[in-house]
């Protein structure tokens, strides 16, 4: 209760400093601040929840099926070749129209951005057919390249800005998109402001706040002191008390997300498959669905979530089974367990799993000390290869590609999302030909039979697919769930 108290006067003090008096103020609570708002510098959700109301994409989402952005048509020339048409009288917020140049200057970075090269790495050339045609050409056949130009790491950015901020752009926004950057101060705020000139027309929202609240129960108290209007990500033990507060609504749905954990399959003692079987078979994923998400998770039987198009629903769930995980280990060298670290960033449903995990390793002799990172510099030491075992998530689109070629891909190796350094010449084998086809049974064939390979090798656990949620104030309307987890803002009103 005494803490309880003070956020509470925390609260209201803020609420007065972030109120603008005489214009609609939106304030959105998230748990982590933004790496960068450059969006090809980095293929995180928090980041994108806040450049994708920056940017426009040339191609964009309405749930699950592809609709024109900043491209109002495209054509497919033929199997390697790919044609879309600007849209006319588009400006970027400092005022400069968007042209083709830009287009062709954005996608050639998001092309070569070590954080998006994976989605990118069969483009072989982007060029301007005149001045409203831009043509992308592939060094072989790409199914899910119109469905990448959607991706929010590809929103389209003005040359002019780029190159006038340099290695400092990312703190410096320039898009199309309805909201306009005005500030940002680290680890706490980032505030947008709507852009007048957005040629969809003006937001209803004047002035966009993005708070940083790691902690989930201080999310759910800014919603109860109306201190936030959206708080992203309701933790399972605050989700009953939204649902059930007279000026709240609490939103759930599944989502597309697959939260697993992952090894360092170049560090012992990982390098071994009987440990990385071992560790599966000590986990019992049931408890963590009932102890941390309350019933609102499925436990996961594959590295790609229900949703998603090539979803291999016969495989097997994991099941705990502790004589055998200790045979597994004792097979491996380790007939006495070792000791490992487990890292995590200040996200609490990670951390609570870490903890769960923690417990049920010990029972195996595994004792796995808990890491806690600042959600930056997690990023980039898993990036380095620093880690043994490490908590993420992966949110793709509804395709197969998405969310598999990143994260097992050999080519993948780090930052661009294989940050276990998987390898298998297979694996590899099968997400190529799933990417070089356009005949959707091909693909969803081989997919499947990726993701078979993949839960026999165990370069990482899938644990659990998580429902999306957030909480609003009931005065807001036109806020929906994103399947990606990385949620619109334009339609709100208040």
């Amino acid at each position: 209760m005494k803490k309880r108290f003070f956020m509470f006067l925390f609260m209201l003090v803020t609420l007065f400093s972030t109120v603008v008096y005489g214009e609609t103020t939106v304030i959105v609570a998230q748990d982590a601040d933004a790496k960068t708002l450059d969006p090809a510098a980095s293929n995180d959700v928090p980041s994108h929840r806040i450049t994708l109301q920056i940017y426009d994409n040339l191609v964009a989402r309405d749930g699950t099926k592809l609709v024109p952005g900043l491209a109002e048509s495209w054509t497919q020339v033929d199997p390697l070749t790919l044609d879309l048409k600007i849209r006319k009288g588009v400006k970027f917020h400092n005022g400069e129209p968007l042209t083709v140049k830009d287009v062709v200057f954005s996608l050639i970075k998001v092309k070569n951005d070590p954080s998006m090269m994976s989605f990118f790495v069969d483009v072989d050339k982007i060029e301007a057919l005149d001045d409203e045609t831009v043509r992308i050409t592939t060094k072989k056949p790409f199914g899910p390249l119109v469905s990448y130009l959607a991706h929010y790491g590809a929103g389209i950015l003005n040359e002019k800005a780029v190159k006038e901020y340099g290695k400092d752009y990312g703190q410096h926004p320039v898009g199309t998109g309805p909201f306009k950057f005005e500030s940002w101060t680290s680890g706490d705020r980032i505030v947008l402001k709507a852009n007048p000139d957005y040629y969809q027309g003006k937001p209803a929202i004047d002035t966009l706040i993005f708070r940083m609240v790691p902690e989930g129960v201080n999310r759910t108290i800014a919603l109860e002191t109306k201190e936030a209007d959206i708080a992203y990500d309701i933790e399972a033990m605050d989700r009953e008390m939204v649902k059930t507060h007279p000026d709240l609504v609490l939103l759930q749905k599944p989502a597309l997300t697959m939260n697993y954990l992952g090894f360092n399959m170049t560090k012992p003692p990982f390098d071994k498959k009987e440990v990385r079987q071992a560790i599966a078979a000590a986990i019992d994923l049931q408890s963590m669905v009932d102890a941390i998400y309350l019933g609102a998770a499925t436990p996961a039987n594959s590295p790609v979530a229900p949703a998603v198009f090539g979803y291999n629903k016969d495989l097997k769930q994991h099941k705990q089974d502790i004589a055998k995980a200790k045979e597994l280990l004792a097979k491996a060298g380790y007939p006495n367990g070792f000791k490992t670290k487990i890292w995590t960033n200040d996200n609490n449903v990670r951390k609570d799993t870490a903890v769960i995990l923690q417990d049920q390793l010990k029972q195996i002799g595994i004792d796995a000390q808990i890491e806690i990172l600042e959600w930056g510099s997690y990023l980039d030491r898993l990036g380095n290869r620093e880690h043994d075992m490490f908590l993420l998530g992966w949110t793709p689109s509804p395709d197969g590609d998405s969310a598999m070629y990143a994260v097992f891909h050999s080519s993948n190796h780090g930052s661009a999302g294989n940050r276990m350094w998987y390898t298998n010449p297979k694996v590899d084998e099968l997400l190529d030909k799933g990417r070089e086809s356009t005949v959707p049974e091909e693909r969803e064939a081989a997919y499947k039979e990726a993701q078979a390979i993949i839960i026999d090798d165990y370069p990482l656990i899938p644990l659990i697919y998580p429902d999306n949620n957030a909480g609003i104030q009931k005065n807001i309307k036109g806020f929906e769930l994103d399947l990606e987890n990385q949620h619109k803002l334009y339609p709100v009103s208040k």
